[in-house]
């Protein structure tokens, strides 16, 4: 299978080295604005560097990795589609929701899979979480909560070109909340506020954010996320049944620290980084994209559900910003 990386930035040269280490991948063409970057590729991995998108899509690739910049999603997913080649986009679809619909439409009567890069759903305590879940051994649900809490911002710049910490962080526990529970959300509330760095404030952005989710069954979920969590990268899930609880995230790595009289848990180093927390899922989730290639699957992650996602940061965001609960309905763009 021969895979092209559009886009060699941070994430972009981590799926590079995934991708080299699939068994079914034996080649890779890439591209990037920055040449150097291609090139350190080239050097790595043995890629064929091309000097466009025009020139990757016309190289013989079986499926397309977009790594790019947002503002390029959506241009790069069409392309792929009109070629008739596999793609993976990472989250999100585009910059804005008007946007990311454009392409749902422009798509969805094409017979070409879209796979968007949400790489909890490949996650191993997530996915046991899930079948939990799907099995009904917890009964009923009441009660989700969902964590997100970064060890430290991203730059100012990135904040500024983000769309706000609902859309570019919580956006993950909003879609694992909906794959793992297999429920929608009705409505929001969310509250917010900033105590750290002075630029995420004067972006008109949280750092620590809280929401409320109903979902349309009547479970309760509850996302609280921030920028500012010194200890590591925190990821974790609790989900609360009639009959059992379960979490996602209570292991040895967790970036927590008990002062409970003789507990010694959690004992390993924190996680530091995301890429280190979801190393083997990142890994799962382009071995999907590889079946998806080969007609093996269906995409395990599709346009209409990162949608999905982006309407409950949207219902979110505008909770925050008006203080008051906002409904899915009120946000959706038809």
């Amino acid at each position: 299978m021969r895979i092209g990386i559009l886009g060699l930035g941070r994430i972009g040269a981590f799926h590079a080295e995934t991708l080299a280490g699939l068994d079914v991948v034996d080649s890779l063409v890439v591209t990037d604005p920055f040449t150097d970057a291609a090139k350190a590729a080239a050097e790595r991995f043995g890629a064929e560097v091309v000097d466009s998108p025009q020139a990757l899509l016309s190289a013989g690739v079986d499926g397309i990795v977009v790594a790019a910049a947002t503002d390029a999603h959506p241009a790069l997913i069409l392309a792929g589609v009109e070629a008739g080649i596999p793609v993976f986009c990472e989250k999100p679809v585009a910059r804005t929701m008007s946007e990311g619909v454009q392409v749902l439409k422009a798509v969805q009567d094409k017979d070409v899979p879209i796979q968007i890069g949400y790489n909890r759903r490949f996650d191993a305590g997530f996915v046991a979480a899930r079948d939990s879940v799907r099995s009904g051994e917890l009964g009923t649900l009441h009660t989700v909560r969902s964590t997100t809490l970064d060890p430290a911002p991203p730059p100012a710049a990135y904040i500024a070109a983000s769309g706000g910490i609902f859309r570019d962080c919580s956006v993950h526990d909003f879609d694992i909340i909906r794959w793992v529970t297999g429920r929608e959300v009705r409505e929001v509330y969310a509250v917010g506020g900033n105590k750290g760095a002075d630029y995420i404030a004067d972006a008109g952005d949280a750092d620590t954010t809280g929401a409320i989710l109903t979902l349309d069954d009547g479970t309760i979920a509850v996302v609280s996320n921030s920028r500012h969590n010194a200890r590591g990268y925190d990821v974790r899930m609790e989900i609360h049944g009639f009959q059992d609880s379960i979490a996602v995230g209570l292991e040895d790595k967790l970036p927590l620290r008990s002062v409970e009289p003789g507990v010694t848990f959690p004992a390993g180093t924190p996680h530091d980084f995301f890429m280190d927390r979801f190393t083997d899922a990142y890994r799962a989730e382009l071995t999907a994209f590889t079946e998806v290639v080969a007609g093996s699957r269906p995409s395990p992650c599709t346009v209409e559900d990162a949608l999905e996602a982006g309407w409950i940061a949207d219902a979110c965001t505008l909770s925050l910003r008006e203080h008051r609960p906002v409904t899915i309905e009120e946000v959706r763009l038809s």
